[in-house]
């Protein structure tokens, strides 16, 4: 799955160890790996940049560096949502571009759907896959460890003109959460799980993916309504020879398929990637995706 569709952002070029895109009116220069050829622009296209992050070298830590004046952040826009892009120290900018081919499919599930869906969108991050979710008619509720990243989310909500829409905000670590909902026997038609590799609950919950994840999908199970809707799951990358990207692709896809063991789902599983504006790709995310095109079924476990 390649570059989804844009008016507000490009890939413009890659290359160094690099890559150059434009967010709505400005363009950033950003560390990327996987980039080891040369860049197709010249030297100036990259020098009129309007800032870049810079990597950490011995003593001087990361940070961006502007060349031109730009505000604290600005807004963008794809189809209805609109959000606050930022800067922010780690060198994310509050959207991943080549998510949005995921927000396309959860929109289009959640449309076609029977009835309502009731959402769960862990690790929601600034909250895209979320307002997608909601645009479409779902209830939802999003879940993430990062108090100013649900800050950022429901801002973005009041940017789009969804506040109206029934989204329930919770910063709580994921695996918690997911446990006391299924002590309080709720349910959900949709299950969606961005997770990192590593990283810290609130409360100094430790995340692991390879140890987490099996136990959090496992939970999750016990989460989903009897005629479920679908359940994604995507996990970013970085550098991956094309070996490992098949390997730890049908890692997902056999947790997913361990997760719904006894439901009749399609399973798809593969990588996301944006290509620059020379046709070089840039992989960006792995997933699987499960879509409960029939009515399913239960057996015992």
């Amino acid at each position: 799955m390649f570059t989804p569709e844009w008016t507000d952002y490009e890939l413009l070029d890659t290359g160094d160890g690099k890559k150059l895109e434009r967010f709505g009116e400005f363009t950033l220069v950003r560390p990327e790996p996987q980039a080891k050829w040369r860049p197709s622009l010249p030297a100036n296209r990259w020098q009129a940049a309007d800032g870049e992050f810079v990597k950490s070298t011995g003593k001087q830590k990361a940070a961006w560096k502007f060349r031109k004046p730009v505000p604290k952040r600005w807004v963008m826009q794809r189809k209805s949502l609109k959000f606050w892009v930022q800067p922010a120290p780690s060198g994310h900018v509050g959207v991943f571009p080549d998510q949005a081919c995921h927000w396309d499919w959860i929109e289009e599930k959640t449309k076609r759907a029977s009835g309502p869906v009731r959402i769960l969108s862990l690790f929601g991050h600034t909250g895209l896959a979320t307002l997608a979710a909601a645009a479409a008619g779902a209830r939802v509720t999003h879940v993430d460890a990062s108090r100013p990243a649900v800050a950022w989310a429901r801002e973005n909500q009041s940017l789009s003109v969804l506040n109206d829409r029934p989204i329930r905000w919770i910063v709580e670590d994921a695996l918690t959460f997911v446990r006391r909902e299924g002590r309080r026997s709720n349910r959900y038609d949709a299950i969606v799980l961005d997770p990192p590799r590593f990283g810290r609950g609130p409360k100094g919950e430790m995340w692991k993916l390879e140890k987490s994840l099996p136990e959090l999908l496992d939970a999750c199970r016990n989460l989903l309504s009897a005629s479920p809707a679908f359940v994604l799951l995507n996990v970013y990358t970085t550098v991956l020879m094309q070996g490992r990207i098949e390997k730890e692709t049908e890692s997902l896809r056999s947790w997913l398929n361990e997760m719904l063991a006894g439901f009749r789902t399609e399973i798809t599983a593969g990588e996301l990637a944006i290509k620059d504006g020379a046709g070089r790709k840039i992989s960006s995310s792995l997933f699987a995706r499960a879509d409960f095109s029939t009515r399913p079924y239960l057996r015992a476990r």
